[in-house]
């Protein structure tokens, strides 16, 4: 029977107002965008298929994405998107982000359950190819009736691993991303040119060629400087203006030295250091960078061999960072870094007039710093 005042049927008894709406909010699921599809550019021509077509206002974003691959930079654009929306949509509501593996069917039943008053919420599940087959069945049987003002983000790394998973969500209308692997240099290519295209630029052929030659393959660096590239030439870039940005040389700036020094490049890094020493980067800054470097070492180093996403909080450094780290930390041991550590310290004090050379200090470090590396 309906009670007057109340939403929706209740039993014999009238319910509060509040209480109603709380029975109710599980099974309001109207939204329009399950299983409508556009796509979605986020850079490196990857595909995002099952978003919502604009039709002049702004949609409901889909209760449910499924975001597939292993390319880290276009992943987290993805999540962001999905959040982006969401806040569109009602600026105050909540993000929690939780590797899917240390959740249970319960807590994820909790995490998933109808607030009291439908306020916007969005679960990001993280690896969640790494999840076991009974918190599988429950991702995907708890997707299929979202509450009201839930959007469940599902991160899957795509392969064979718990590939299941991501079939069952893409067949019960997730919204897919695909965020594939860029390996091959012309996807390299194709990246940066979707990426001036994405800040309102466009960069010619031989521009990108050249970006490439001097910034490397790594896809933040690539998307840092084309970005940069695009605001200071107007929007249109030209070989030319990267070889005035870059002149032949990724990033000279004292950071790109540290790369070469804790990496054990010394002839790399005595390029690197003579490039930004020509470019006019401050001494000061040289032996700041070199000193950080370091510092990363023996912290992620500390830390151990952990999972770098559930490092990321503790350590403070994004992932991708804790990674590179953890590669370049195998070949420093305890002894090794203590001597890298004077040098640096040394640096510091010359560079802030302690020495005559500023110069002639800085080569001198990184010198002792690469012959460290490798001590036991």
């Amino acid at each position: 029977m309906r009670i007057a005042g109340c939403r929706g049927f209740v039993g014999p008894f009238p319910l509060p107002l509040w209480m109603s709406h709380m029975r109710l909010s599980r099974h309001r699921t109207t939204r329009s965008t399950r299983g409508a599809s556009s796509s979605r550019d986020l850079g490196g021509g990857s595909r995002a298929v099952g978003a919502v077509r604009d039709h002049g206002r702004v949609p409901d974003p889909a209760p449910l994405h499924l975001v597939l691959g292993e390319e880290e930079l276009l992943v987290e654009r993805a999540v962001e998107q999905v959040v982006g929306q969401v806040r569109a949509a009602d600026p105050a509501a909540e993000v929690r982000r939780v590797r899917a593996a240390e959740l249970g069917p319960s807590d994820l039943a909790e995490a998933l359950s109808p607030s009291l008053f439908a306020e916007g919420r969005v679960l990001v599940l993280l690896a969640a190819h790494e999840v076991g087959k009974e918190l599988a069945t429950a991702i995907v049987e708890q997707s299929a009736d979202p509450a009201e003002g839930m959007v469940l983000v599902v991160v899957h790394a795509g392969g064979a691993r718990n590939k299941a998973l991501a079939d069952a969500l893409r067949k019960g209308g997730a919204a897919v991303t695909t965020c594939n692997k860029i390996t091959r240099m012309d996807e390299r290519s194709d990246f940066v040119r979707a990426e001036a295209r994405r800040v309102g630029g466009k960069i010619t052929g031989d521009a990108i060629g050249a970006l490439l030659e001097s910034v490397g393959s790594d896809l933040r660096e690539l998307a840092s400087a084309t970005s940069q590239l695009v605001a200071d030439t107007g929007g249109s870039v030209d070989e030319r203006a990267v070889r005035r940005y870059h002149r032949g040389r990724a990033e000279s700036s004292g950071f790109a030295v540290a790369d070469k020094v804790v990496a054990g490049d010394r002839a790399g890094a005595l390029e690197a250091l003579r490039w930004a020493q020509l470019l006019g980067v401050p001494s000061v800054l040289i032996a700041d960078a070199l000193a950080d470097g370091l510092r990363t070492l023996a912290k992620v180093g500390s830390a151990g061999r952990g999972d770098p996403n559930r490092l990321a909080g503790s350590l403070g450094m994004p992932p991708w960072k804790i990674r590179k780290a953890q590669q370049q930390v195998r070949s420093w041991g305890p002894e090794s870094l203590a001597v890298a550590f004077d040098a640096a310290a040394e640096v510091n004090a010359d560079v802030k007039g302690a020495a005559a050379d500023a110069d002639y200090a800085l080569e001198r470090a990184v010198l002792r710093i690469c012959a460290a590396r490798g001590r036991r």
